[in-house]
């Protein structure tokens, strides 16, 4: 089970603390267990440091915490503060992860043909890269007459097959199946069904998404259309 530490302290030396931190990264570089640190300063209150740390288990935790470098950053740290630290132990019950299931429905919404998810999760300046375009699609208005264009010429879905987030960005793979019903490429419609694999990521800003970068078997789609030789 995902064990989450909260480390608080009170310092007049934030500063101080970072370098701690930036040493304890470095020194325990490929044996540290903690797989996620945050270090916040209180909005109402600078001396006071709220650190979160993220292990797989409260086994790993304790492995993290038996590292000689953990021990000497700690005591370090310690001096820096001017009251003892306070630990919160938390067994993590929940993790709701939004930014995985908003990239889900902009790949998943627009293929039943609900576009609102464009105007609701992309930014107005969101750019959206894929090698296989001519240049990139700014914005929520261009990307709607995008995905228009591919729903014209096939009806196809998305199956999300898995996802990883790491804090602004989310990858995701997928695999695309669409029936040619309509002209694509100047090539008449087909009534073939074409399966591609690729993976979109996307990076997120003030719970909008800003950009988005593709990766996609574009060769396999046009060898099943019968555009390329097998």
């Amino acid at each position: 089970m995902t064990f989450v530490q909260i480390v608080e302290c009170r310092t007049e030396q934030p500063d101080e603390l970072n370098r701690l931190m930036d040493t304890w990264i470095e020194q325990t570089q490929g044996r540290r267990t903690a797989t996620h640190s945050m270090v916040g300063k209180d909005r109402d209150d600078a001396q006071h440091v709220v650190e979160i740390i993220e292990f797989p288990s409260y086994e790993a935790a304790m492995r993290n915490s038996g590292l000689p470098e953990t021990d000497r950053i700690f005591r370090e740290m310690v001096a820096l503060c001017q009251e003892p630290p306070t630990f919160t132990n938390l067994d993590l019950v929940r993790d709701d992860q939004f930014h995985k299931e908003a990239a889900r429905r902009l790949l998943m919404d627009p293929s039943t043909g609900d576009m609102s998810v464009l105007d609701e999760l992309l930014a107005q300046d969101y750019c959206d890269h894929d090698p296989t375009m001519d240049g990139d699609t700014v914005g929520p208005a261009a990307v709607k007459r995008m995905i228009e264009g591919y729903r014209t010429a096939f009806d196809f879905t998305f199956d999300i097959q898995s996802q990883i987030a790491d804090r602004d960005q989310v990858a995701t793979r997928w695999m695309w199946r669409g029936t040619h019903i309509g002209e694509y490429m100047g090539m008449a419609p087909t009534n073939k069904t074409i399966e591609c694999a690729g993976m979109t990521i996307f990076r997120f800003e003030d719970g909008k998404v800003k950009e988005g970068w593709w990766s996609w078997d574009a060769v396999a789609m046009m060898r099943q259309m019968g555009m390329m030789p097998a």
